[in-house]
């Protein structure tokens, strides 16, 4: 692996966290993902299943966890699996886990070969009357291809039909959504990776450099800093395609007197950062410009303002609808007859901003946690907001990721330049 892991203590507590509510004599297994398949003998990079990691910090496909609290033998409480290597696999796909590195890395002290589950789980289940199984439950989530947990479930209801089944999904949503301090400080090395990215493309862009070149220069820097690459497909969005949300072609070439949106992040041991920043190709703003870019400047800290314990995702985005529907005012984009006539379900400002301001972010980039109960500290949120014009050929969109804190939050990105004098300072410079 490229990065620094983080300690086993993490995991240890974050298993007793999940131990803690789940029922009396329950089973819990956790699968990791499959290496997914492209084309011939070719293959994806694999990206562990999140809870898992959450739960052990291993890192490699074929894994399996067993957790059973209560299992009146100690040594079946918590159990790993791994694949046993041999000369052909180091040879052709390199070094795995050993059980004393597994249990380094994890905490958990009984490490055993894939061989050795059937036997262990049947005896295990024996003694318990519920079964924890796990299921991919984001709420945007497109489920289209059949896991390996969801292999595992087939196979358990067959054998085990007597059992109780519940859901490990809601328990792992709750616990992932607030961060750990070892969490958060994953994040912040990602989000100083952005930013070095981001210092880098400053100097770089030019009239006439392509996006994808701009990518590259992103990648380079990402991944010269032990980052896997992008946390996710990077949008790299000149004047008109600023426009299209999740326009990810990144083909085009950037040209004098437009605006560059760029929502990029680098990934850091599995956690992400998420930024979006919007810059003008000639290093200067025009006057229109930046008077939208102003404007969305405004909102994003006055939304970061908003976010704070007892809150509810749903009031935050309304909330903050009334101060981007403020400034479309104030930018002529909308009226007060707009605002009169408006749909309820579809308000004015939407014409303008037509997603949400903030998402969940850590092992996930739209990380799983609530969205219909108060926000607590420790949550880790994005807070982007933007406005798009498409008549002038622009969009603007500002994103810093905060800590959730008692009082006020943490802003992940503090350090990342985002106002308009700045930027145009650095280009310039």
């Amino acid at each position: 692996m490229k990065y620094n892991p983080l300690p086993k203590e993490l995991y240890i507590r974050n298993r007793d966290k999940f131990a803690a509510k789940i029922a009396l004599n329950s089973v819990a297994i956790f699968n990791s993902n499959d290496i997914m398949p492209t084309n011939a003998d070719g293959t994806m990079k694999f990206r562990q299943n999140n809870d898992l990691f959450y739960l052990t910090g291993i890192d490699q496909e074929e894994t399996i966890l067993l957790i059973a609290p209560d299992c009146p033998n100690p040594a079946w409480r918590e159990v790993l699996f791994l694949r046993e290597t041999n000369e052909h696999i180091a040879v052709w796909e390199g070094h795995k886990y050993t059980k004393e590195e597994a249990e380094a890395a994890s905490g958990i002290k009984n490490i055993q070969w894939l061989a050795a589950f059937d036997q262990i789980f049947n005896s295990v289940m024996a003694l318990s009357k519920t079964v924890y199984l796990n299921t991919n439950e984001h709420l945007r989530a497109g489920v289209v291809v059949e896991t390996r947990d969801a292999r595992f479930i087939k196979t358990c209801k067959e054998k085990f039909p007597l059992h109780t089944y519940e859901r490990s999904a809601p328990i792992m949503h709750d616990l992932r959504g607030v961060k750990e301090q070892e969490e958060i400080n994953q994040m912040q090395i990602a989000c100083d990776i952005t930013e070095k990215g981001f210092r880098r493309i400053l100097s770089f862009v030019k009239p006439g450099v392509t996006e994808y070149e701009i990518e590259a220069e992103y990648l380079h820097e990402f991944v010269r800093n032990r980052s896997k690459g992008f946390a996710y497909e990077p949008i790299i969005a000149s004047g008109p395609s600023a426009c299209v949300l999740h326009y990810i072609d990144n083909n085009k070439a950037c040209n004098a007197g437009e605006l560059l949106l760029m929502d990029v992040g680098a990934e850091y041991g599995n956690y992400n950062a998420d930024m979006t920043r919007t810059i003008p190709v000639s290093g200067r703003f025009t006057e229109r410009q930046r008077k939208v870019y102003d404007a969305v400047l405004r909102v994003q800290k006055e939304a970061a303002s908003i976010l704070r314990p007892g809150v509810s995702i749903q009031d935050y985005h309304k909330e903050v609808g009334l101060i981007m529907q403020s400034e479309l005012l104030g930018l002529g984009l909308i009226d007060q007859t707009d605002i009169k006539n408006q749909d309820p379900n579809w308000p004015a400002y939407k014409k303008y901003f037509m997603h949400g301001t903030s998402h969940h972010l850590g092992l996930d980039v739209h990380d799983v946690g609530t969205m219909h109960f108060p926000i607590t500290p420790g949550m880790v949120f994005t807070v982007e907001p933007g406005i798009y014009i498409p008549a002038e050929g622009f969009g603007v969109r500002l994103e810093n990721n905060i800590v959730i804190q008692q009082e006020g939050y943490f802003d992940l990105m503090r350090n990342i330049p985002i106002e308009a004098e700045e930027i145009e300072e650095l280009m310039n410079s």
